[in-house]
């Protein structure tokens, strides 16, 4: 929390992130917080690891994220990585690797495949009733 507030962000931040990673709700997190649970205990019993977090790559202590072997040092690295990119002024967004979620109203080019190959198998199946021989 220190780290983000040093950097103008808030604690409120910090939470929606690890929120976000662990699926705890607010009210889950401050308990756990307040029995200072271990970080094995903390991951652990985490009521639902978010699937998205294997988004997470770079480096972070000299290391790369997505080389780490061990677990629970990935999910303390995951969460440090992710305090990391707030601290350095990332929009929430990015951090809680809202892929896919256009905030311009723009298509990605994966969408826009995507539109074009239902498109063509919508069309195809148009076709195939337009033309269909009424015995």
């Amino acid at each position: 929390v220190a780290k983000a507030e040093k950097k103008a962000r808030t604690r409120a931040e910090v939470d929606e992130i690890i929120r976000w990673l662990t699926g705890y709700t607010q009210k889950g997190l401050d308990a756990e917080l307040g029995k200072e649970t271990s970080f094995e205990d903390f991951f652990g019993q985490a009521p639902q690891l978010n699937p998205s977090r294997n988004l997470i790559t770079g480096v972070i202590c000299g290391v790369r994220v997505e080389d780490i072997e061990d677990p629970l040092m990935k999910e303390i690295r995951y969460l440090d990585k992710l305090i990391d990119e707030l601290a350095k002024g990332k929009a929430m967004e990015k951090i809680l690797r809202k892929c896919g979620e256009r905030f311009d109203g723009a298509i990605s080019p994966t969408e826009r495949m995507s539109t074009r190959t239902d498109r063509a198998e919508l069309d195809a199946s148009k076709d195939a009733v337009v033309n269909r021989d009424p015995k």
